[in-house]
């Protein structure tokens, strides 16, 4: 008799939807199709889907793509919001409005009209109310520091990134990524891969359009041999690219200025982001270090 699939089981099955999602967001992606792609029944994908990630499929696919509006909206200025709409995967003009004014209280128009590109996370009140921009004056002065505080505490290069192969496990939500790195270490300590092992953080989604809890991630280990995953570790690979490099050695508290002032240095230095995920690539362990700091690469990629 085969034995009844494990949580590990489903989990490994929902990332290759996660991926299948992201890459085809303008399609209409229907649950018998994506239940196809992750090996389900319709009914029992959507039971499984809800229990992993918190979310209904649907509401899932409408978050994704309001939240790729809102990035084309800070990055794409040239991009009318119709033709984003569009390039997200909704049908017409008013859906996609009612869908944007529902996550962030504003219309795409307001949204890209207000601090859209400004530093920082878009702090969130609630689903109700939406969320809020700091004021300009405020911004003004961050701008200012953050640009002084980049120079004086990392070195940021131009980099051309290998291929990188990736075990991980995904996170949803900022307050799962330590057990995520647990769990991906246990399994592979026994394998001996832990010895000189550089570890890696991949964002799936931005902090500035996504709330913290919701943030997906895959806590990773770059590979240098080939390994076969088993449960709920996948394997994944990381294009080789252009990237822009800033090499931080920060406080654990310090994690979020860096990126922010990496997306300035980004803007101000007339580069525009790829269609490609950021990652961290850490090169210490901060317990180990006599301050408790990480010494990490952050990684932008550009075209």
């Amino acid at each position: 008799m085969q034995d009844s699939p494990t949580k590990t089981d489903y989990v490994k099955r929902v990332n290759k939807v996660f991926q299948y999602i992201d890459d085809h967001l303008k399609a209409p992606l229907s649950l018998e199709e994506i239940s196809e792609v992750g090996h389900f029944s319709p009914f029992h994908f959507h039971r499984v889907f809800k229990t992993i990630t918190g979310e209904a499929l649907n509401a899932y696919i409408v978050r994704r793509r309001v939240e790729k509006a809102a990035s084309l909206l800070m990055h794409k200025l040239d991009f009318r919001i119709g033709e984003i709409a569009w390039e997200v995967g909704f049908a017409s003009n008013t859906s996609f409005a009612r869908a944007f004014k529902k996550e962030y209280g504003l219309s795409p128009s307001e949204f890209r009209k207000s601090n859209a590109q400004k530093i920082g996370k878009i702090i969130q009140k609630d689903s109700k109310n939406g969320q809020v921009f700091p004021k300009f004056e405020n911004y003004i002065c961050s701008l200012t520091e953050l640009k002084h505080w980049i120079v004086m505490n990392g070195t940021i290069e131009i980099k051309e990134m290998p291929k990188m192969q990736l075990a991980y496990v995904t996170s949803i939500g900022v307050q799962n990524i330590t057990s995520a790195y647990g769990r991906l270490m246990q399994w592979a300590e026994p394998l001996g891969l832990l010895k000189d092992a550089q570890m890696i953080t991949v964002y799936h989604d931005s902090f500035k359009v996504t709330a913290p809890n919701k943030v997906r991630m895959s806590a990773g280990l770059i590979l240098n041999e080939n390994v076969q995953a088993e449960g709920e570790v996948g394997i994944t690979t990381v294009k080789a690219g252009k990237c822009i490099v800033g090499r931080f050695e920060i406080g654990l508290c310090e994690f979020e200025k860096s990126w922010s002032g990496l997306f300035v240095w980004m803007n101000e230095n007339g580069y525009e982001k790829a269609d490609r995920n950021p990652f961290e690539i850490y090169h210490n362990n901060f317990e180990e270090h006599p301050e408790k700091k990480c010494i990490v690469d952050f990684c932008i990629p550009v075209v």
